[in-house]
């Protein structure tokens, strides 16, 4: 039996929408963003998705540390919307889905909804880890997209 939640958050970034949908749709630049990112590959195009990933976390169970393996593909990316899906064994599935919007300002919004499906007896454990991981990349997200845009002078 799976369960299933979601949860979601709000970034707000000095870039464009088509510089933070760079960011985001890349996941090998999630490394510096995402906590328990160890490594990214990219690996041949699964169908159906316009990009994909093996990805390699480092987790804890209590003081237990150890790597997990899971695929992750980039179905939609454009300058108002990104779509992904990460799979990993046994029968876990999140699906991230972000919105992009320009905002007065030279702001860009950045939503994003985080949901995640798996076996009911990981469930607790894989949503705590999704959801903090997820919160940690949104803190670190408006300052790398605001150092890598070039605001203009308000002068």
């Amino acid at each position: 039996m799976l369960s299933s939640d979601t949860f979601s958050y709000t970034v707000q970034a000095r870039c464009s929408p088509a510089e933070a949908a760079a960011l985001l749709s890349d996941l090998t630049r999630q490394g510096e963003l995402h906590p328990l990112i160890v490594r990214v590959r990219r690996v041949p195009t699964r169908p159906g998705a316009q990009a994909s990933y093996t990805i390699n976390d480092r987790l804890a169970a209590g003081p237990l540390r150890f790597r997990t393996t899971y695929h992750a593909d980039v179905l939609i990316s454009d300058a108002d919307e990104i779509v992904m899906v990460a799979r990993q064994w046994p029968a876990t599935t999140v699906r991230n889905h972000t919105r992009l919007r320009a905002e007065p300002d030279g702001l860009v919004r950045i939503d994003v909804e985080i949901t995640l499906a798996a076996p009911t007896p990981l469930f607790r454990y894989a949503f705590r880890q999704a959801q903090a991981a997820h919160l940690a990349l949104a803190t670190r997200l408006g300052a790398a997209l605001d150092r890598t845009s070039n605001p203009p002078d308000p002068t």
